[in-house]
């Protein structure tokens, strides 16, 4: 009976501890914890090219989506402010989130209303949407023009499904990886790669002779991603981006990692459709 008593109080004193916890974390104000510190811990990718990518020769995270917080950053918290970085993959970055390890993310993350269910998103800051990668010389100038083509996508995505509502009569090839996907548009196996056209442009700017044609053919915006009710953390972000677009420093950040990629539209990728 004794035995029965301890274990049933050490039951209690541990669950005390996780509700203690788990409110602990509920009732967080990121917004007011990044101000006292005077930094921010952000999510961002490091294995995708444009957007977030290991260098090998620094060693740091580089892309277009870690200029962009650090430049959030500075503008929330002053010129002072430090912007660190947590690498985050698909899995992980959601989890990362709810656990307070980081206090947002910014990696590539398209707003679904499935993640509304269990986090918050700013406003748009990048316009992307499945678009079409072909070789220089291809016919192929629209999503339509794949009728009676081979599209190749990778599993698990929804561009076979989408390339299945625009062009009803193309036939699509399903690949583990970008990459394996990508060595089969070489070898032939298909006339065009589709998926996001950011991550198209990072295939494109590694391979001399493929282009992106055809703009995007679906809206897949991607948001800086907060966990749900830091609605001031939020607040601050979608402020924040309102002035970097109003004073050019957006704009130059595009511009600085997507200018020049064949076919790729940048005031698309802008929201200036």
């Amino acid at each position: 009976m004794k035995r029965k008593l301890r274990f049933f109080s050490l039951f209690i004193v541990l669950f005390s501890v996780f509700l203690l916890s788990a409110c602990q974390k509920n009732t967080r104000n990121v917004y007011q914890e990044v101000k006292k510190s005077n930094e921010i811990t952000w999510g961002v990718k490091a294995d995708t090219r444009l957007f977030g990518l290991m260098s090998i020769k620094t060693g740091k995270i580089e892309g277009f989506e870690v200029d962009l917080a650090n430049a959030l950053t500075k503008e929330i918290l002053g010129k002072n402010a430090k912007a660190n970085f947590v690498q985050t993959t698909a899995k992980t970055k959601i989890p990362l989130l709810k656990n307070g390890n980081i206090d947002a993310v910014l990696a590539a993350m398209t707003i679904t209303p499935e993640r509304k269910k269990q986090i918050d998103f700013s406003d748009p800051y990048f316009y992307a949407g499945q678009s079409l990668l072909v070789k220089d010389d291809s016919t192929i100038k629209s999503i339509k023009d794949m009728n009676g083509k081979t599209a190749l996508a990778v599993k698990g995505t929804t561009a076979v499904a989408n390339v299945k509502k625009f062009a009803p009569k193309a036939k699509v090839l399903e690949f583990d990886d970008y990459g394996q996907a990508f060595t089969a548009l070489k070898a032939g196996q298909g006339q065009a790669m589709t998926t996001d056209n950011g991550l198209l442009a990072g295939i494109a700017t590694e391979n001399k002779g493929y282009k992106l044609v055809g703009g995007t053919y679906t809206n897949e915006p991607y948001g800086i991603a907060v966990n749900k009710g830091q609605t001031q953390m939020r607040n601050a972000i979608n402020r924040a981006l309102v002035k970097l677009k109003k004073d050019g420093t957006y704009d130059a950040l595009v511009k600085k990692w997507f200018s020049g990629i064949p076919g790729f539209n940048i005031k698309e990728a802008e929201g200036e459709k």
